[in-house]
């Protein structure tokens, strides 16, 4: 629905709506399963790990769902329980399990560039993109210089620095789909985005320039909440909506998928909520003209340093 438009602030939650529980509840599931087949072959957890060469405090985690098994752990569970018969099954679960919850450990074991290649991949079938961010700039929309700041702070939670060069190239390559026809694009952020000291300020008036210029694409709609608005929502988190098909939120340990219908309507109906409270064409230029002026008097009065590689 176009902003200004007349309607009930007021937001009906879907009833029966799955939540991320479901991600816990399906790790139990596979937990409690292993347990039973280790059970019913007559192991203790000691001699389960005896016979696989694990230490003992291994099968204990996957057994409480404090670690989640790989596809080698299954099969060699499996294997050692004389239940190989199972195996494609509880693959199968794992997988399901590992497409709601990617953790950042994982997925980064390939390197930071593979996991943008993988998003540009899911942003290639999709045809409405409706992301909400109250912290950061958006990927589609970030500068190289922006972005690098963010890989820097990302990448070293989990020591894979090596490949930040080719991460932020596959980011700039995902940008290219900003351009491509029957694509659309409708992003709310709050004022904070713009606020938060994530990076230099003169980094960040490169990246204010390019927003207001990608404001200004006739298949992208940017809109800005400003500090002074009142929420009918509070703005808990960020998250990105695919089509009427993926929901995905983004937590310091990992990628929420989120899929089943009540969820995605759940969060359809929180962004249309938020984009209602965000200020978009003229009004939003007017905003973001205002913060980079702000910065470049921040740029004026900072110490000259030298340039970061």
């Amino acid at each position: 629905m176009p902003p200004g438009t007349a309607r009930s602030r007021e937001m009906t939650l879907p009833r029966n709506t799955s939540t991320s529980t479901d991600v816990n509840d399906a790790r139990d599931a596979l937990a409690r399963r292993l347990r039973e087949l280790r059970r019913a072959a007559g192991l203790t957890g000691q001699q389960l790990a005896l016979s696989l060469s694990w230490q003992p405090s291994k099968v204990s985690k996957i057994e409480h769902s404090r670690q989640t098994p790989s596809d080698d752990d299954i099969r060699a569970w499996c294997r050692a329980s004389s239940a190989e018969q199972e195996t494609e099954g509880l693959l199968a679960a794992l997988h399901t399990l590992e497409t709601r919850h990617a953790e950042w450990q994982r997925q980064f074991r390939g390197g930071v560039a593979s996991v943008q290649a993988q998003t540009a991949r899911r942003e290639e079938t999709t045809e409405l993109l409706r992301a909400f961010e109250p912290t950061f700039v958006p990927g589609l929309l970030q500068t190289p210089g922006y972005a690098r700041h963010r890989f820097t702070e990302v990448t070293h939670k989990f020591g894979h620095r090596r490949d930040i060069d080719a991460a932020v190239a596959e980011r700039m390559r995902r940008q290219e789909i900003l351009y491509q026809p029957g694509k659309r694009f409708h992003m709310v952020i709050t004022e904070a985005v713009l606020r938060y000291a994530l990076c230099p300020p003169d980094v960040m008036v490169g990246q204010v320039d390019r927003l207001i210029s990608l404001s200004m694409l006739p298949n992208v709609r940017l809109g800005v909440i400003p500090f002074d608005k009142r929420y009918a929502i509070a703005p808990a988190h960020g998250f990105w909506i695919h089509d009427d098909d993926l929901v995905q939120v983004e937590t310091f340990s990992a990628e929420l998928n989120l899929a089943q219908p009540g969820e995605v309507e759940l969060y359809t109906k929180v962004f249309e909520t938020l984009a209602l409270d965000a200020d978009y064409d003229r009004k939003a230029r007017a905003h973001l003209t205002r913060v980079a002026e702000e910065l470049m008097g921040q740029v004026e009065h900072t110490p000259d340093r030298p340039e970061q590689s």
